[in-house]
């Protein structure tokens, strides 16, 4: 099997884990997540919203490393879906919290689809650059680089066992905001893994996913700051 065909079979695992950890919350632990909805335009915002930010900014890396072709990005997926939402609430008026019940889902799916990208290979060009640690990886060309996608599927474990255990204990302000951590630590945690990427620069030592992690932990900060407090009657904030 190629490395790009396990790369896809990854990403399906991917989708499916996040769903069977969605409906572990709600369905088996009975999880009560802030109020949330589920009509058609606002998903269509989110699925369009994720699949123009995952080629904007995969491919505006690619462009900016020198290689050909078009790109696809996880976190640009995250930053575009969130875009979306919050302009499709901005025009409807909407203002209930939506995100509360992906955090478990973002974390799992993240952590599994990174494996996938492990798997495939050199081509795939989510490799790190190369090391002389015992751990380093021969990703197909000789070279042994920083298995940067496994760094990452760790990271995000770390956050969803972390995550299980407050939310199994009925932590409310996990419970509440736990989109905003998950959103949070993940562009801190891949903020740190870019200085390990082959990723050409855009800004001095920066790359186009530096920015973009700067960005959305930026956003989280803001978020988990201005919360309300949990249980407060008056929560309808929105993301």
């Amino acid at each position: 099997m190629s490395g790009l065909v396990l790369h896809t079979v990854f990403d399906v695992f991917a989708w499916m884990a996040a769903g069977l950890a969605a409906l572990w919350l709600t369905r088996v632990q009975k999880i009560a997540f802030p109020a949330a909805t589920t009509d058609l335009p606002y998903i269509a915002a989110v699925v369009l919203g994720a699949g123009l930010g995952a080629v904007l900014f995969g491919t505006l890396n690619m462009t900016v490393s020198g290689m050909p072709g078009a790109g696809r990005s996880i976190e640009g997926a995250i930053a575009g879906g969130i875009v979306a939402v919050e302009l499709y609430k901005y025009a409807t008026g909407l203002r209930l919290r939506t995100g509360a019940r992906f955090a478990l889902p973002l974390a799992v799916g993240v952590a599994v689809g990174r494996i996938g990208c492990h798997l495939a290979g050199i081509e795939d060009f989510t490799h790190g650059t190369p090391t002389t640690l015992p751990w380093g990886h021969d990703f197909g060309d000789g070279v042994l680089r920083h298995p940067v996608q496994l760094y990452e599927s760790a990271a995000m474990t770390t956050f969803a066992l972390l995550y299980v255990v407050k939310v199994m204990n009925r932590d409310t302000a996990w419970i509440d905001r736990g989109f905003y951590a998950a959103v949070g630590f993940y562009g801190a945690q891949r903020f740190a893994w870019e200085f390990l990427k082959p990723y050409g620069t855009l800004v001095g030592p920066f790359t186009v996913f530096h920015l973009l992690s700067a960005a959305l932990v930026v956003w989280a900060v803001v978020m988990l700051a201005t919360a309300p407090e949990p249980g407060d009657p008056n929560d309808r904030t929105v993301a």
